[in-house]
């Protein structure tokens, strides 16, 4: 990207609304965005790099207020590195709980749906049928 690009264009790019945009904005997740001579918001490649990051983050199911954090940790620069890799580190623990948690769902689902088709199969619930 040579030239900086208007909101309507990174909504495009990004998939994210321009109302989210300028929300993001106006919570700290982004910086403030460099303005044309008419107000307008110019993104940057930097800007759309750290946008790629933030939805990324929200993949992950980061919730807004650790993103807020994170962003205003990353804007005190290299000194807060440890604290950002920390945060991370803490939020790939509990996805990966999460994701425990819900392989643990998908066994008793499973051993669920096991169970009724074995009485779908059964003898006597065909005679059932039958009869009925």
């Amino acid at each position: 990207m040579d030239s900086p690009l208007s909101i309507d264009e990174v909504s495009r790019r990004t998939g994210l609304t321009a109302h989210t945009l300028r929300y993001y904005e106006r919570i700290g997740l982004i910086a403030p965005v460099t303005r044309a001579a008419g107000g307008q918001r110019r993104y940057a490649a930097a800007d759309l790099d750290w946008i790629a990051f933030l939805l990324r983050l929200r993949e992950t199911r980061m919730p807004v207020a650790r993103m807020q954090e994170f962003a205003l940790l990353r804007s005190q620069g290299d000194a807060t590195a440890a604290q950002r890799r920390q945060m991370l580190e803490t939020h790939l623990a509990e996805v990966q709980a999460s994701i425990a948690e819900m392989q643990r769902a998908a066994g008793i689902l499973a051993d669920k749906i096991t169970h009724y088709r074995a009485i779908e199969r059964s003898p006597l619930s065909s005679q059932k049928e039958k009869a009925a």
